[in-house]
């Protein structure tokens, strides 16, 4: 997505939230002066990287995920696929010794198990926010093999290719990275939260807060407009 037309639904994000956009564009600068320090990777070199596959499986952090982690690992060669982690979603793909390809992540998911697929050979697509500054100050160095992003104006080393959560960003930047087939997996955008995706939870599954629900809300949207508008044929698992 083109960022003249994202900005229009940033800007319905913004109000409809209560963002502060000089918030997103402080902690863009910040991540995008610690990888100029650190250095980094371009789409390009992501490209080159991940250009043995154009199938991709993208992994969100819903109810699901664990079913369909099981069920892709019985009935697909994972190794044909590009895998996408979405934050959190990471923590079960290492329960099930698999390493994912790229995670994309605001840092809200489990950092070890995040640092540890980074370790493994994952590249981070770090993703800077307002509300997330302070992880990127603190936590971003530690990674490897790095790709910035932002939901503002892209600048100096970071890219915006459109999405909202960490699972559909993933969906967009698996179009940008020229991606044929997606197959979505724990991507529910319904009423639950899982402690794949707040870590911080007593329990493994409860109800999502309004804030989250409305999160879910417009990363459906986001993959629905992905499945009407790009040239790829995304199969959600749980069609």
């Amino acid at each position: 997505m083109e960022f003249g037309l994202w900005e229009k639904y940033y800007k319905d994000i913004i109000e409809d939230f209560g963002f502060s956009r000089s918030g997103d564009e402080k902690s863009a600068k910040l991540l995008d002066e610690i990888l100029s320090t650190e250095g980094c990777l371009t789409l390009d070199d992501l490209s080159q990287i991940v250009g043995f596959s154009d199938k991709f499986i993208v992994f969100g952090a819903g109810p699901s995920l664990k079913n369909h982690v099981l069920m892709l690992k019985e009935n697909h060669d994972l190794k044909d696929y590009v895998l996408v982690a979405a934050d959190g979603a990471t923590t079960a793909l290492i329960e099930e010794k698999i390493s994912p390809d790229i995670v994309c992540t605001d840092l809200d998911g489990n950092v070890d198990d995040i640092l540890l697929a980074n370790l493994r050979g994952a590249n981070m697509v770090i993703h800077a926010h307002g509300d997330n500054i302070d992880k990127v100050a603190t936590l971003s160095s530690f990674f490897s093999n790095v790709l910035g992003t932002t939901q503002a104006q892209p600048i100096g080393n970071l890219y915006n290719f459109g999405g909202f959560t960490d699972g559909d960003r993933a969906l967009f930047l698996s179009v940008a990275l020229g991606a044929s087939e997606i197959i979505l997996a724990g991507m529910d955008f319904g009423d639950k939260v899982t402690k794949y995706s707040r870590p911080d939870l007593e329990v493994k599954v409860e109800g999502a807060d309004e804030f989250k629900r409305k999160k879910l809300l417009y990363a459906e949207k986001f993959t629905n407009w992905i499945t009407e508008n790009e040239p790829v044929n995304v199969i959600n698992l749980l069609e």
